[in-house]
């Protein structure tokens, strides 16, 4: 037997650990983005979003978005054993549809959504309830210190907005508080000297 080829997809029934204690199979991977990818379809569809300043709903990867909250379980040092009651809570700014939210929560977080546009915000409410994903608008919402992990996904299409927001972001996050900001503008951050990326390869930093 040990000199025949296995029969296709035989690998897929041990997902071998490359990166983290929480790896799964590509299989699921894909799975995942392409749920996300079909909801994600309909909300930037339906979108109410000036799509001339802001963004519709765009889905990051579910595999970069798992290494960045990976790497931040890492460095608080969640782990299974981790009580519901301490999980740090995390909030996606702009959360869409929840893919993110959902990911989070699996990986051991307390979570939380922000979403204006109505039909994704309506998606990640079925998700997670209407207290768990408030539809303030970004700039009206006053519990950004409230959270020690802020995520976001570059939601501004116009740049001026964008440095605006990631500033605002900065300022508000709480000392000792985690960002992970996919597709900033601004490169300031790396003069701030309040700031501390965890990883040259992700877009994480630890504010001291």
């Amino acid at each position: 037997m040990s000199d025949q080829t296995p029969p296709a997809g035989a690998g897929l029934d041990h997902c071998r650990n490359t990166e983290d204690e929480l790896s799964r199979c590509e299989v699921f991977i894909n799975v995942s983005n392409r749920f996300v990818g079909l909801l994600g379809n309909e909300a930037s569809r339906a979108s109410r979003n000036d799509t001339s300043r802001e963004y519709p709903f765009v889905a990051m990867d579910s595999r970069q978005v798992f290494r960045q909250l990976a790497l931040v379980r890492r460095h608080l040092g969640l782990s299974d054993a981790t009580p519901a009651g301490v999980a740090p809570a995390l909030l996606d700014v702009g959360c869409g549809i929840g893919n993110v939210m959902l990911l989070a929560e699996q990986m051991g977080f307390d979570v939380y959504g922000l979403e204006k546009d109505p039909h994704p915000c309506a998606i990640a409410r079925r998700l997670f309830g209407p207290e768990r994903v408030s539809a303030a608008d970004i700039w009206e919402y006053r519990d950004y210190r409230l959270f020690p992990v802020i995520y976001y996904f570059r939601p501004f299409a116009e740049r001026d907005l964008q440095l605006r927001f990631e500033k605002m972001i900065e300022e508000r996050l709480q000392p000792g508080g985690i960002l992970i900001a996919n597709h900033k503008n601004s490169e300031q951050i790396a003069a701030d000297i309040r700031f501390t990326r965890l990883n040259p390869e992700l877009p994480v930093w630890l504010k001291g």
